[in-house]
C-alpha cells in the first residue's frame, strides 16, 4: 500500500462552520451527521456531568481541555437519563481510562448514546475562532466529505434564538424525589432539572416533586408547596410565554420562589426586564462570580448563551442585583424587593464541583423558614 493509499483509506470526520470554516479530523463516536449550535466548555473535568446536562440540548460541543474520556464513564456521574449534547469536538478523545470506579469507555459510552464525535481538531483554535466570532451553527460528519452537501444540511439547521427546548428535555410525567416525611416541601418546575439540584434538596431534608415545565400553579400548589423552585434548562428564555406566566403566577401566591439558569432568566421576565442571546456564552466550571451582599468571590458552574439585560434592570425599581460576573460584569444573580424570591444564572450545585455557591439552597431553606414563621 503506497502513502497515498493509507491516506485515502484514514477515516476522516469533518466539522464545517456556519461562516465556511472547515475543519478536518478523526471520527470517534457513532459514525453519522450532526448538527447544532457550536459552543467551548472551559471545564478540566466532570465531562459525563456535561454530557448530560439538560441545558446543553441543541448544543455541538467543543471541550477545551487536552484529553477526554481519560477515566471512563460512571452511572453515578449522571444529571440526567441520557445524553444531551447533540456532538462532540476534542483535540484527544481516549478509549483507555484508569479509574477504578469506572465502569466504561467513553468511546462505548458515545456510540451507545448515538452520539457523533470528531477528534483531533485544533480546539484551541476553533475556541479562539468562536470567541472572535461568536456562537454560530455547525454540522459533524463521519460519513459525509462532499462540502456542499454539508453546507446545504447545515443550512437546514434552526437558530437557537426563539427555540423552546426545555418542553422536550423536561419531565413529562410528575415524580418525587427524597424522603417524603421530610420537614419541608418545594414543587419543582422542570425545565431541563439536574440530577443534583434534586439530591441538594434531599440532602438538606427537603422532600420535592417534580413537574413538567408546562404545569399550571394549581398543580404546583396542589403538592401543598412550602416554596418552588423554577429548574435551568436550554433554550430562548423569551420563547416560553406559558413559562414566564407560571413564574408571575408563583410570585402571585407568595410563595418563596428560587430560580437557577433558565429560572433566573423566566423569573427576570416575569418581572418586566429583557433577556438577550450572548456572543458566546458562559459554560465552564471555573467563572468567578461576586456576591454584592456578603462582597465574597464565588467560582462557579455556568451553563448559558442568553443573558439578563442589566440595562433593563436600572428602570425597575422592584429588582436588586445580587451577584454580578467578574469576568465580563453580566448578571449573575436577582431578588425581587417586595417578593420571597430569588435567582441566580449560575449552577450552585456545581458538580463535580467547586462547591462554593451551595449555600445558595441553604438561602433558599432560610426564606422559606422565615416565610413559614410570619
Amino acid at each position: 500500500m503506497t502513502d497515498s493509499q493509507a491516506a485515502t483509506d484514514t477515516p476522516v470526520a469533518y466539522l464545517l462552520l456556519e461562516d465556511g470554516t472547515l475543519f478536518t479530523g478523526k471520527p470517534f463516536g457513532k459514525i453519522g451527521t450532526t448538527g447544532g449550535e457550536l459552543c467551548f466548555n472551559t471545564g478540566m473535568t466532570g465531562y459525563q456531568e456535561v454530557f448530560t446536562d439538560p441545558s446543553y440540548s441543541g448544543q455541538m460541543l467543543i471541550m477545551n481541555t487536552a484529553y477526554v474520556g481519560n477515566y471512563g464513564v460512571n452511572e453515578v456521574d449522571v444529571e440526567s437519563d441520557r445524553v444531551m449534547i447533540k456532538g462532540l469536538i476534542c483535540k484527544n478523545i481516549t478509549a483507555r481510562y484508569s479509574r477504578m470506579t469506572a465502569t466504561g469507555s467513553l468511546s462505548d459510552y458515545l456510540i451507545n448514546n448515538g452520539i457523533v464525535a470528531i477528534q483531533d481538531v485544533d480546539t484551541r483554535a476553533l475556541v479562539q475562532h468562536v470567541r472572535t466570532k461568536g456562537a454560530m451553527n455547525c454540522i459533524i460528519s463521519s460519513e459525509l466529505s462532499d462540502v456542499a452537501q454539508l453546507k446545504e444540511q447545515l443550512a437546514a439547521i434552526p437558530k437557537m434564538e426563539g427555540l423552546d427546548l426545555a418542553s422536550e428535555v423536561g419531565t413529562k410525567v410528575a415524580y418525587t424525589f427524597g424522603d417524603e416525611n421530610a420537614s419541608i416541601r418545594v414543587s419543582v418546575l422542570d425545565f431541563g432539572v439536574k440530577r443534583n439540584m434534586l439530591q441538594c434538596f434531599a440532602d438538606r431534608d427537603v422532600f420535592v416533586k417534580v413537574f413538567p415545565g408546562k404545569a399550571s400553579i394549581e398543580d404546583l400548589l396542589s403538592f401543598q408547596p412550602d416554596g418552588i423552585f423554577v429548574s435551568n434548562g436550554p433554550g430562548d428564555p423569551a420563547a416560553m410565554d406559558y413559562a414566564v406566566k407560571t413564574v408571575q403566577d408563583i410570585l402571585a401566591s407568595g410563595k418563596p420562589m428560587f430560580g437557577i439558569c433558565l429560572g433566573h432568566q423566566l423569573l427576570a421576565l416575569a418581572n418586566g426586564l429583557k433577556t438577550y442571546k450572548m456572543h458566546h456564552g458562559h459554560r465552564g466550571l471555573n467563572h468567578p462570580v461576586k456576591n454584592l451582599q456578603t462582597g465574597l468571590g464565588e467560582i462557579t458552574t455556568q451553563n448559558h448563551g442568553f443573558c439578563v439585560d442589566d440595562a433593563t434592570i436600572k428602570t425597575n425599581d422592584k429588582i436588586e442585583v445580587t451577584h454580578l460576573n467578574l469576568n465580563d460584569g453580566t448578571v449573575e444573580g436577582i431578588k425581587i424587593k417586595d417578593k420571597p424570591a430569588f435567582s441566580v444564572q449560575y449552577h450552585p450545585e456545581s458538580t463535580p464541583g467547586p462547591y462554593d455557591s451551595r449555600y445558595l439552597f441553604d438561602d433558599f431553606l432560610n426564606l422559606i423558614n422565615q416565610h413559614k414563621n410570619n
